[in-house]
């Protein structure tokens, strides 16, 4: 069964990297769809706009949330996941560069499942890559959505 993640990234190089690393992990059975900014986050999450169809953009078991978006920050796409009946116990992970306290407080005070900071290496993120396959989508007991 494929699964799908949604990314929220607007570093085009990060993008790439992050995409390599999924195929290099070996993570076939995982679908990524990527939006590059917070309100696309949002539009993708509610199924407006030209992520209306559902077969092409399909809700995700989890989603990796940059910090630093433009339109939108990844805290201001947080609350309002979190605000929503049917997406507030969708998985969120951030994935960001920040080490700040002030994020990262900020970040598990909004809900945020788990907050990673972006490694350097590539090879350390393919298995941060497959750290978190292992964990999210293997072990954890997925929360039940009610999407309308």
């Amino acid at each position: 069964m494929t699964q799908t993640i949604l990314i929220v990234e607007d570093n085009p190089a990060d993008i790439l990297l992050i995409q390599r690393a999924f195929r290099q992990a070996d993570l076939s059975h995982i679908s990524l769809q990527i939006v590059r900014d917070g309100d696309a986050a949002v539009l993708y999450l509610s199924g407006e706009g030209e992520y209306s169809d559902r077969e092409c953009y399909p809700l995700p078991m989890l989603m990796l949330l940059d910090l630093k978006l433009p339109r939108r920050s990844g805290h201001e796409v947080l609350e309002w996941i979190r605000q929503q009946p049917d997406l507030k116990r969708l998985p969120v992970i951030m994935l960001t560069s920040s080490r700040e306290t002030l994020d990262v407080n900020q970040s598990y005070d909004l809900g945020v499942n788990s907050y990673l900071v972006k490694p350097i290496g590539f090879t350390a993120l393919v298995e941060m890559l497959r750290t978190l396959n292992l964990y999210w989508l293997m072990l954890n007991e997925p929360p039940e959505f009610q999407y309308s």
